[in-house]
């Protein structure tokens, strides 16, 4: 919850991830948005409860005064880098699942092809914010919960959309059900991203999304 986060003392108290909003009348020396992505990188990398305020000057160049004026506390600048890199993941996967171009099968199996092999060339095993974020705060930290729970849930949608689509085109079997199977892809698809982080070869993650994509119930003309 929000109140057992730490917050610094003496910090004007704004509304959620809007706080640095209350002071944009004064002239700003630096970009909100690198700030954020430098911000958002930081706690990637080390957690919520392992990014320091130190860590945070250090990563996006600016002092504790201009941070506090600027974002409010630690929690809210998380917040707010969580919901830039839910929003721009959001975005990717819907733009790629709704792309106008060929068949929504083809959609379907170009885009966990795409998640499979992002999650093989994770070398360093970053796995993903939102899914980080989830594990360490959703549980006591509302606004986190809530913006994790808005990703999955527009990314389930953008799934069923998608099998929908395939199966009006005589791609997928009209007797399967859209978000049962578009439950078990994201299930797949997420379950990708935790393996890899703690440390399953990419041969493992390579077979998994192979294996979706041969479970994707085809009509009787393509067997």
């Amino acid at each position: 919850v929000r109140a057992s986060m730490p917050t610094p003392g003496g910090i004007a108290d704004c509304s959620d991830n809007n706080r640095y909003r209350c002071l944009m009348g004064r002239p700003r020396q630096f970009s909100e948005e690198h700030v954020l992505a430098a911000a958002r990188d930081q706690f990637w990398s080390a957690g919520y409860a392992g990014t320091s305020l130190d860590d945070l000057t250090a990563a996006t160049g600016l002092g504790r005064g201009s941070l506090y004026a600027a974002f409010g506390d630690k929690h809210a600048l998380f917040v707010l880098a969580l919901d830039e890199y839910c929003t721009m993941m959001t975005d990717m996967v819907v733009t790629e699942l709704r792309d106008s171009e060929g068949r929504a099968y083809d959609r379907l199996v170009r885009h966990i092809k795409s998640s499979t092999q992002a999650n093989v060339a994770d070398t360093r095993r970053n796995g993903c914010l939102m899914a980080k974020s989830a594990s360490e705060l959703g549980v006591r930290d509302k606004p986190v919960s809530r913006r994790v729970k808005r990703m999955i849930d527009a990314y389930q949608a953008a799934l069923v959309e998608t099998i929908a689509a395939a199966q009006r085109e005589g791609d997928i079997d009209k007797a399967t059900d859209p978000k049962g199977l578009a439950a078990l892809l994201l299930t797949v698809l997420r379950g990708m991203v935790a393996l890899r982080t703690v440390g399953s070869p990419p041969s493992t993650i390579a077979a998994a999304g192979e294996q979706a994509i041969a479970l994707l119930p085809r009509t009787s003309s393509h067997h």
